[in-house]
């Protein structure tokens, strides 16, 4: 099981047949599992569209409260 010059490392497997310890979809599996480089961009997208979602349901449950605000803010502003 050790390494030889110039072979890849081989594991007996059943049937007696030698067969390579790790295949390159292996490793290249291993390496995308390992990289963690677009992690934060997707949190702060995830993040973000929470914030929109909030906005929007709060906007559509309040609109009737923001309306009246707005016309005496204009009111307000009018009467100067």
């Amino acid at each position: 099981m050790g390494r030889t010059r110039g072979r890849a490392c081989m594991r007996e497997g059943d049937g007696g047949r030698a067969r390579p310890m790790r295949t390159a979809r292996q490793a290249w599996l291993a390496r995308i599992g390992k990289d963690e480089s677009g992690q934060g961009t997707t949190e702060y997208a995830i993040l973000v569209g929470v914030l929109v979602v909030i906005a929007i349901v709060a906007i559509i449950a309040f609109r009737g409260k923001v309306g009246e605000l707005w016309d005496a803010i204009a009111q307000g502003i009018n009467s100067l």
